[in-house]
């Protein structure tokens, strides 16, 4: 199989595969690998089989490494190092997706200052999100903006506005949780004509979180339906297993707890399934609401147990405040005060770990639906404590520089 074949193989599987033929794409791309001489046509291929994997779900076979070392091209390997940073973030291994993001930016000579240090920022914005890292995030989303609009890039935009909601839907700023996939559903519809779907789907569900967060149910359920029809006609697993999840919290937002506990189960095989530990998470906290809904106490902490062990493997602080904190709740009913206090303690050393509180009024951040402002440090605060104060410095940099050692 010569250059020219090669390329023509790799070139039928994109159209075998953007005609959801997926199964003889993969085929395709198997056979340039197995009987291509061609290095860069079948480092190329195993490019379009990360795609595949990714969007079906099997994270652990994203991998490519050893054919770019074949090649010794610098550019090929900060590419299979990208691939690298996504499959552990997409597998919940967060701190080796920073690591493997650091190691793109740290390659000389390579595109990483240009084509793909965006994709770079934001794979790292998404592991620090899902850290917790709420500051650190924020900046890596903000500079992966930054390389999308630099570089006339409207595909990098669309994901990192999608990545913007779900920040803002967890720090519970639920105007811009909902502006930001708003505008990643524009520009869809603007530049996308030749895009996959998948950027389609990927805006409505981020679109269906926010309006449920807002209490628009209808709206919540229209755009999850769109989005979950996408994923179902493209095998998108993963998006499936979101969808599901946010169909069950619409459920649940009703009171609809009967239909919603069959969605969590359904949520909670393909998650497991596809190995997103932190979705499991999710799944598990909406279970235990609902347990608490029915006032089956036991049940809940059942759920918030198993849920907790998952947090604490992969990191994300947030889960674990949310969860303390609806222990908290649980052991006040049933009146038990050392249990109780446990989970207070815990609660409060998560929101410092989380910086979660305004450094202007001292005020818990992501308690309650509030209009937040990030100053240009990426550190965050309640809009209102901004302009009452007419703060222009960071009050929280500033306390970190009087720490000792900055002085």
């Amino acid at each position: 199989m010569g250059q020219d074949q090669t390329k023509q193989q790799i070139e039928k599987g994109l159209q075998l595969y953007q005609s959801n033929h997926t199964e003889k794409a993969l085929q395709v791309w198997m056979k340039v690998l197995e009987k291509s001489p061609d290095l860069v046509g079948r480092f190329r291929a195993l490019g379009c089989l990360v795609t595949a994997h990714s969007e079906m779900g099997r994270y652990k076979e994203m991998l490519k490494i050893d054919t770019a070392r074949e090649l010794e091209d610098a550019n090929f390997l900060l590419e299979s190092y990208l691939n690298l940073a996504r499959s552990n973030e997409k597998l919940c291994e967060f701190h080796k997706t920073i690591s493997y993001c650091k190691t793109c930016l740290g390659l000389p000579g390579t595109r990483a200052a240009a084509q793909l240090g965006g994709q770079v920022s934001l794979s790292m914005g998404n592991a620090f999100l899902g850290l917790s890292l709420f500051q650190k995030a924020l900046e890596s989303f903000e500079k992966a903006l930054r390389y999308a609009h630099n570089n006339d890039d409207a595909m990098l935009e669309c994901r990192v506005c999608c990545s913007l909601g779900s920040f803002y839907a967890q720090v519970k700023d639920y105007e811009k949780a909902l502006f930001f996939p708003c505008k990643a559903a524009e520009l869809v519809n603007d530049y996308g004509k030749g895009w996959s779907l998948k950027y389609r789907a990927m805006s409505q569900y981020h679109m269906a979180v926010a309006y449920r967060l807002l209490g628009h149910l209808g709206s919540a359920m229209e755009c999850c339906e769109e989005s979950m029809k996408i994923a179902l006609q493209h095998g998108d697993r993963p998006l499936q297993a979101l969808c599901l999840l946010c169909f069950a919290d619409i459920h649940r937002s009703r009171g609809d707890l009967q239909t919603a506990f069959p969605r969590y189960d359904s949520a909670m095989s393909i998650m497991t399934e596809i190995g997103n530990r932190l979705g499991q998470v999710q799944v598990l906290l909406g279970v235990a609401k609902c347990w608490v809904a029915r006032k089956a106490l036991d049940k809940a902490l059942d759920a918030i147990e198993r849920a907790q062990d998952l947090a604490e493997e992969v990191g994300n602080k947030l889960g674990q405040l949310k969860l303390h904190c609806l222990s908290e709740g649980i052991y006040r009913s049933k009146g038990l005060q050392r249990e109780l206090r446990a989970h207070v303690v815990r609660f409060h050393e998560c929101v410092e770990e989380t910086e979660l509180y305004c450094g202007l009024c001292g005020e818990s951040i992501g308690e309650k639906n509030s209009r937040l402002q990030a100053l240009p440090c990426s550190h965050i605060f309640h809009l209102r404590c901004l302009q009452n104060n007419g703060t222009r410095s960071c009050p929280n940099c500033r306390r970190s520089s009087m720490k000792p050692g900055f002085v």
